[in-house]
């Protein structure tokens, strides 16, 4: 189990799709400096540790999926902030918007065997530029209407000191044995030659069979005994009566967390999670208004959630966190936090807009 000191901080831009049609390689390069810079920079200005100071990194993790130049992101950030010759680097890229769980899982493999106190610095962001889809495939412009850039920065420590939020537990499932999960998110050129995202129709059945079976894995970690035994019954019930006509028991969420972070994969996406894990509509609050305010940020979108109920001034100590993320490949990918200081400062990208949230979003999708 890794202690894990938790710093985040979040940065949102929102570029015009007109503009991506026409960006070159230096102004992609300065989209992403900008939202990557201004995320690290409010970060280390947030970051009140004793004996703090850049050297004390040991790794950095940065996933991007769109954006890969050469050098990498993560060789960038190291330029700019002069961060020691022995760092440990890894560029993740190409993984979608569930990456950003991804990173945490990794990072808290790494620090499972570095020493004690040791750092890692996170980044998750994406860039469209590369791949605004001119072209008139229906399938392929739904990214270009969803997407939007933005960015966050995390710090990761084994030590406990400041430490805001421990993790507990992270789940990574991967479907992409089967032909259809690793074909429903898929970049490919169309009849014309226009580069683009085609997003198939199957999409939210395959991330249903993906969350079940990350919940099969993460249901016995976290559910409370009552629930376990409720589920063995309905299970033993199907199997010794033979009735498949005997509903399925789904475990109920709400008793393991006090707070969601569902993936902002568009409005249906959420819909489906919150039908199919029985939550309020408080619970999925944080991430249909991340959806209305600031797009799908892809793997940044779960900490632009985080920081809506922090701003909503929502999170206790000892509350837990559920962190759900989707992405090609097919991924689900979920992370449990729990909160061991909340943030006495909730300044963050809802700080000029908290005030008007939230607000009356339609949930047909």
């Amino acid at each position: 189990m890794v202690d894990t000191r938790w710093c985040v901080t979040y940065t949102t831009f929102v570029n015009s799709r007109k503009k991506a049609k026409h960006k070159g390689s230096m102004v992609l390069r300065a989209d992403a400096e900008l939202v990557i810079f201004s995320s690290i920079d409010d970060l280390l200005a947030k970051t009140t540790c004793p004996n703090w100071s850049l050297d004390v990194i040991d790794v950095l993790i940065t996933n991007c999926s769109l954006f890969c130049p050469v050098p990498s992101t993560a060789d960038r950030i190291v330029n700019r902030y002069k961060l020691r010759h022995d760092i440990r680097i890894v560029n993740l890229s190409g993984m979608g918007c569930s990456a950003g769980v991804t990173a945490v899982g990794l990072a808290r493999n790494i620090l499972q065997v570095l020493p004690w106190g040791s750092h890692v610095l996170m980044v998750s962001t994406e860039t469209l530029g590369p791949f605004y889809y001119k072209g008139n495939t229906r399938s392929m412009q739904l990214g270009n209407i969803l997407f939007r850039m933005g960015g966050s920065a995390m710090l990761l420590s084994t030590c406990k000191n400041k430490a805001r939020f421990k993790l507990t537990h992270v789940e990574r499932t991967l479907v992409g044995a089967d032909d259809g999960a690793y074909r429903c998110v898929y970049q490919e050129d169309d009849h014309e030659g226009n580069i683009g995202l085609t997003l198939s129709k199957d999409l939210m059945a395959i991330a249903g069979d993906a969350l079940k079976a990350n919940i099969t894995a993460t249901g016995p970690l976290v559910l409370p005994t009552s629930e376990l035994i409720k589920y063995l019954l309905f299970s033993a019930a199907r199997k010794v009566l033979h009735r498949r006509n005997i509903r399925s028991y789904i475990p109920d969420f709400r008793m393991a967390f006090e707070h969601f972070c569902i993936h902002v994969g568009g409005p249906a996406v959420i819909n489906s999670v919150q039908l199919g894990l029985g939550l309020s509509d408080e619970h999925v609050e944080p991430s249909r208004m991340t959806l209305h305010r600031f797009g799908n940020q892809s793997s940044a979108s779960v900490w632009y959630e985080l920081a809506y109920i922090e701003a909503k001034g929502r999170m206790r100590k000892g509350d837990r966190v559920w962190m759900i993320g989707f992405g090609a490949g097919y991924k689900c990918n979920t992370a449990v936090w729990v909160c061991t200081r909340p943030s006495v400062d909730a300044n963050g990208p809802w700080a000029s807009s908290i005030h008007r949230y939230p607000v009356n979003v339609s949930k047909e999708g």
